[in-house]
């Protein structure tokens, strides 16, 4: 199976992220801030340690800030030089791409995932790629999206992240179906998204990290709008799963939806636990609190 290697990642940030307004009323969601970086660099960081060396984002009105984001500020890096701060340089420095490293494509239209990443399509051409949802943080030793690499490399085809949950869970998440498999690798013979209650067909959830084949982008270009009126990635997967292989990875790490207020305030708690410089005032002053409550 084909085993190319994989160099570039497709981000949608295309969304409106009503579940957080009025704060991202003029402010892209992706650009809400875990502890001292936005959500979106984090998900930058994870593609980055994986070895990606091209990122597609595929925006929409109102999102121009994130491409600021990741271009060079010249008048803020003029001035920390001025006044010597070197350490708030190299921070920026550090988190910004190269010139060329990333490119920005529009969604013209709310039609769902499958058409965000179609969007791409120019741009990553005939190559397998990655790609990952930039609402889900996994916060691990050892980044998501290098675990999946490894598996990759060892089975090529395509390779999506999954997770369990508690059963009475699976209703609210697609589900894999599970072959062959073991050390937390599985053969994926099958998909649901929201199964009714009591018809999973496992407990393992599509968490929000793929790697895919070229050939999605056909399969996207002619199919039809699913649930919710839009074009469903999981349905051009499905057809996918005909003729090329597809393997799931139960990770080490935790997800935190980002894309939801209580998963986005664990997420600071998380995140801000584990600081190398802020975490231990910062689990001081947290436990002081809570214990007062």
């Amino acid at each position: 199976m084909n085993k190319a290697p994989i160099r570039k990642a497709v981000v949608p940030v295309a969304g409106l992220g009503t579940r957080f307004l009025p704060a991202t009323k003029s402010m892209p969601k992706e650009m809400l801030t875990v502890v001292d970086r936005p959500v979106i660099q984090y998900v930058f960081d994870e593609a980055r340690a994986a070895g990606i060396e091209h990122i597609v984002f595929v925006t929409g009105r109102n999102k121009a800030v994130i491409e600021d984001h990741f271009d060079i500020a010249y008048e803020l890096e003029d001035t920390l030089r001025e006044r010597n701060k070197r350490d708030a340089l190299a921070i920026l420095e550090a988190a910004r791409p190269l010139a060329g490293q990333t490119s920005f494509t529009r969604q013209q239209a709310p039609l769902g995932l499958g058409h965000a990443v179609w969007c791409a399509r120019e741009i990553i051409g005939r190559e397998p790629f990655a790609l990952l949802l930039p609402d889900v943080l996994i916060k691990a030793d050892r980044g998501c999206l290098s675990q999946m690499m490894d598996v990759y490399a060892e089975r090529g085809g395509n390779v999506i992240a999954v997770e369990p949950v508690p059963e009475d869970q699976t209703h609210q998440y697609g589900v894999v179906k599970i072959g062959a498999g073991g050390d937390r690798v599985y053969d994926v013979t099958g998909m649901v998204e929201k199964p009714p209650r009591g018809t999973s067909p496992s407990n393992l959830i599509i968490t929000g990290r793929y790697l895919l084949q070229p050939e999605i982008f056909d399969l996207l270009e002619t199919q039809e709008a699913g649930a919710g009126g839009e074009i469903q990635l999981t349905d051009a997967m499905l057809q996918l799963m005909k003729t090329q292989p597809l393997t799931a990875l139960e990770f080490e790490g935790r997800t935190y939806d980002c894309g939801s207020k209580i998963g986005f305030l664990m997420a600071n708690l998380a995140y801000a636990a584990t600081h190398p410089e802020l975490g231990a005032e910062f689990r001081a002053t947290a436990g002081e609190y809570l214990a007062a409550l």
